[in-house]
């Protein structure tokens, strides 16, 4: 093991962010750079190294944590890279972005605060990169055989990844003007550099992947043609189709999609817009969902200069502690204080929209809601609580429902799909129509993307093995398999 004391004699201590007044005057990650490397080897030696290491259960992609904590308390930062890589493509994405299942599932956290897994993660492989232990990985011959795979998100180009090195032909199809999927789009600039995406695009290009953007299947290209060109296709298209808010005066100038605005604002860190068409400067803000994406949507507003943000979430607030229903080692459900919260507005739970309310040119002025409690295990409104707010700016964050189908994708390969709406699949994460297989939020549904790159590693072993009958690629999760939960 790593130290034989150490979660005895050593504390949980994370990364250190900025403070708030200087990085809202900025885009840049929020933590201070380098403040991890002083302390990291020290947190990675509170690991355990104990006899069944449920963290490995709490990831989806089956990470060697335990190994490379080893590896990063004795600063052998090579061998760390190698298992980190091991198991997982692209580390410094899971490391930044990941809610951390496994420090949920570290038997450490029983009784005491859990190893700071995800820090030590994305310490080890930024130092990776800058030592030049992150190298292009070539396959040594050519199989012969095509792929394309259809978005570039994390499962896309974790199987893009996958099947290049095992020696097949691939090319990457996004219908967006950049390569990234939502890890472009999505997720601010604050939350993840997108130089993290570039230079791991140009490690697959060097390694022989191809990219192709503003090509969307299904519109630009049909989907049967697409077949008929490759001998497998990856359908990795997510699940992109916002759930919506069919309340009175949606219709209204200024109610947005979550992924109407988010996208503008980091458009304009591309160098795309001087300011984004969709902004919350001036205004006051109210964002609808309590989850990941509504805390971007606060922090992307902070950056503009909101003249006030606010948060609304129908379920209660969640507890600062375990509940005596979500027991270790599964995923508690607790009260977050992101980066984004810090940074100030207001977070009100327990409420509902009832109608937004507009001026007489047709732009949203007032929100209205009203309370919710849940009473039988219904959901019911409680008379007397309704209120209206300001909101010139309103953020539907409140999830997705499904892969796009109004591009014609879905119909024009024949596909069937599952009753949740998700693109159904076998167990080698194969479609209804062979050699065409599916992999990530498209046909699990909208998940985490540790998730995703699982499910691009394990769909690539399907393909692998559809293409060439047998496969050593590794399979770390089946499509059936779920977060450990209760």
């Amino acid at each position: 093991m790593a130290d034989p004391k150490g979660f005895l004699t050593t504390g949980r201590e994370v990364a250190r962010t900025r403070p708030v007044d200087e990085r809202l005057k900025d885009w840049n990650e929020v933590y201070v750079p380098g403040s991890l490397l002083p302390i990291i080897s020290k947190q990675a030696g509170r690991c355990m190294d104990c006899g069944i290491p449920f963290c490995h259960n709490g990831c989806p992609l089956g990470n060697l944590i335990p190994e490379w904590n080893d590896y990063a308390y004795r600063e052998d930062w090579a061998a760390a890279s190698e298992r980190l890589h091991a198991t997982n493509n692209f580390p410094e994405f899971t490391g930044r972005l990941c809610p951390a299942p496994c420090e949920a599932a570290c038997v450490l956290g029983i009784n005491q605060p859990a190893v700071t897994i995800k820090n030590v993660e994305v310490s080890i492989i930024d130092k990776a990169w800058d030592t030049g232990d992150v190298r292009p990985q070539a396959p040594d011959r050519l199989s012969g055989k095509t792929v394309a795979v259809i978005g570039s998100g994390p499962a896309g180009l974790a199987a893009a990844q996958q099947l290049t090195r095992a020696g097949h032909t691939v090319a990457v199809y996004e219908r967006a003007d950049r390569i990234g999927g939502l890890l472009r789009y999505g997720i601010p600039e604050f939350k993840m550099e997108k130089v993290h995406i570039n230079r791991r695009i140009e490690q697959m290009r060097a390694e022989g992947t191809k990219f192709r953007t503003e090509v969307e299947i299904g519109r630009d290209v049909d989907a049967a043609k697409l077949r008929r060109r490759y001998d497998a296709v990856v359908i990795a298209a997510g699940a992109t189709v916002s759930r919506d808010l069919p309340a009175p005066g949606r219709e209204l100038n200024g109610v947005h999609f979550a992924m109407e605005y988010l996208p503008l604002a980091n458009k304009v860190q591309e160098g795309d817009f001087v300011a984004p068409p969709i902004t919350a400067e001036g205004k006051h803000v109210v964002v609808i969902g309590g989850g990941d994406t509504g805390a971007d949507c606060v922090g992307t507003a902070h950056r503009q200069g909101a003249a006030s943000v606010t948060q609304l979430e129908i379920m209660p607030r969640p507890g600062d502690e375990r509940a005596a229903g979500q027991p270790w080692p599964t995923f508690p459900m607790l009260y977050k204080v992101t980066s984004a919260h810090e940074e100030g507005g207001e977070r009100v739970y327990s409420v509902s929209t009832t109608h937004f309310e507009g001026d007489e040119d047709g732009n949203v002025q007032f929100l209205h809601l009203i309370e919710v409690e849940f009473v039988d295990g219904k959901l019911t409104q409680k008379p007397g609580t309704e209120r209206r707010i300001p909101a010139q700016l309103v953020t539907l964050a409140m999830g997705f429902t499904g892969t796009d189908r109004s591009n014609g994708l879905v119909e024009q390969f024949g596909l069937d799909l599952d009753e949740r709406g998700n693109v159904a699949r076998d167990a080698e994460f194969q479609t209804n129509v062979p050699g065409v297989f599916v992999a990530g939020d498209a046909g699990r549904g909208q998940s985490l993307i540790v998730w995703a790159i699982a499910e691009g590693r394990s769909a690539a072993r399907g393909v692998d093995r559809f293409l060439t009958g047998a496969s050593e690629l590794p399979a770390p999760i089946r499509p059936t398999d779920r977060a450990l939960t209760v």
